[in-house]
């Protein structure tokens, strides 16, 4: 199972790609067919009109849905299920050096490592550049800037 730590990290990447897109990004924790947690990540089509046909849909929601992050500012009822463009998950993985396999936007395995930020879109930094940090603003949360990352 993911962490609390892990799960709030996974959750601030939903808000940061929401923040990053424009657009919702959902978030949902479910358990795959192995037994093993996988997290997913998808646009709500509502929000997107129809989608392409190579792009993957998944269901998101329902009354026993675990949200990480804050729901790409949606307020889902419980019992809302979303249809939603497939954008990427992570799912935990029992092999030595792989705790974490990354799917790509067709579902298929793309990435692993024992490292959970090594597979997020953003790079979490403790510290801020010098002479970027607001000396207003003194919390010690970390801080995600976007990286792009060779595919």
């Amino acid at each position: 199972m993911f962490t609390e730590d892990e799960l709030v990290m996974l959750g601030k990447t939903a808000d940061a790609l929401t923040a990053y897109l424009g657009q919702p990004i959902l978030a949902e924790v479910d358990t795959a067919e192995n037994g093993h947690e996988w997290v997913a990540f998808a646009v709500p089509l509502s929000d997107q009109g129809s989608p392409a046909d190579e792009d993957v849909r998944i269901q998101m929601g329902g009354p026993d849905a675990r949200w990480v992050g804050n729901k790409g500012g949606l307020t889902p009822a419980p019992e809302d299920v979303y249809d939603c463009r497939f954008l990427w998950g992570i799912q935990l993985c029992p092999e030595e050096g792989r705790r974490y396999t990354k799917l790509d936007h067709e579902g298929e395995e793309c990435g692993w490592s024992d490292h959970l930020v090594e597979l997020l879109p953003f790079v979490i930094a403790d510290d801020e550049p010098a002479g970027e940090q607001d000396e207003a603003e003194d919390d010690d949360e970390p801080s995600f800037v976007p990286e792009r990352r060779a595919r």
